[in-house]
């Protein structure tokens, strides 16, 4: 059993998601740098399976109310037990009482904690995901909040400390081109790979949305709805751009100039307000 003694800005519980269910229109959701969240399972010798707790900008403390085996990947945060510094990216003891601190990550936005055996909640559609969008899974955690320790352990982890790179602020991100292209003119793909765009405050789990040149309509009116993917780059008429992460809807009327890669989503997860990229074709 672990408690919540300060969640920090935003801390929710995250697992691998509930793929399958769009066409009933809900997300996938899960956590949205999947790769922090599997090598944080693998560290501790979970099941892929299993659910992390995703901390976003740090700020979380929690006590163990038993001896556990912890993780934390991710944005590198701060990372502290009963005031000593501990190591990020390697397998942690916590004794029964102890308390484990994340301070704010100089860099990237999100931290992953595995616990071994998972952190156990009631599984919604398959999954244990806190789905910011819908509502499904979890609610966000809170002060006081007793997290269960779950049973999907698998074998002893056998990693002592994974050497992992810092995510960037200033990534560059693969895309192809979406399905409605047509939709802009043509020099609104070419601003798209040519620019340098500025992650805005209103950015969430949902998508970022991005400051630079004003993309250009090619075509009036809207689309009827249709759906969506993550990593679709998704033009409203004031021509800002948003990529859609982990909570997108499943569906939208603006049309997708690019769709980024889904192995560069992590690095898209990771950016906080001001944080700059480009995109790559």
């Amino acid at each position: 059993m672990l408690t919540v003694l300060t969640p920090g800005p935003l801390a929710t519980i995250q697992d691998r998601g509930r793929p399958g269910w769009a066409a009933i229109g809900v997300p996938r959701s899960g956590a949205a740098d999947r790769s922090a969240a599997d090598l944080a399972n693998r560290l501790v010798g979970n099941d892929p399976a299993a659910a992390t707790v995703e901390v976003t900008a740090g700020g979380l403390r929690l006590r163990a109310e038993r001896t556990v085996l912890v993780a934390v990947t991710g944005a590198p945060a701060p990372l502290d037990v009963d005031g000593r510094p501990a190591p990020p990216n390697a397998p942690v003891t916590l004794r029964a009482g102890s308390v484990l601190r994340l301070g704010l990550p100089p860099v990237g936005l999100r931290s992953y904690l595995a616990v071994r055996g998972g952190v156990d909640a009631v599984p919604v559609l398959g999954s244990r995901s806190t789905d910011t969008l819908s509502g499904l899974g979890p609610g966000r955690l809170a002060e006081g909040d007793r997290l269960p320790v779950g049973t999907l352990a698998a074998d002893e982890p056998i990693v002592d400390v994974a050497p992992v790179r810092a995510p960037s602020s200033r990534p560059v991100l693969r895309v192809l081109p979406g399905p409605r292209r047509d939709w802009l003119v043509a020099a609104a793909w070419e601003a798209l790979v040519a620019a340098e765009w500025t992650v805005t405050a209103d950015s969430d789990r949902v998508g970022l949305r991005l400051a630079g040149p004003r993309l250009e309509r090619a075509r009036d009116g809207e689309l009827p709805s249709e759906g969506l993917v993550p990593g679709a780059l998704q033009v409203p008429p004031d021509g800002a751009p948003v990529l859609f992460l982990a909570d997108h809807p499943v569906t939208g009327g603006y049309p997708v100039l690019a769709v980024v890669a889904s192995a560069d989503l992590g690095a898209a997860a990771q950016l906080r307000p001001g944080d700059r990229l480009r995109f790559r074709r």
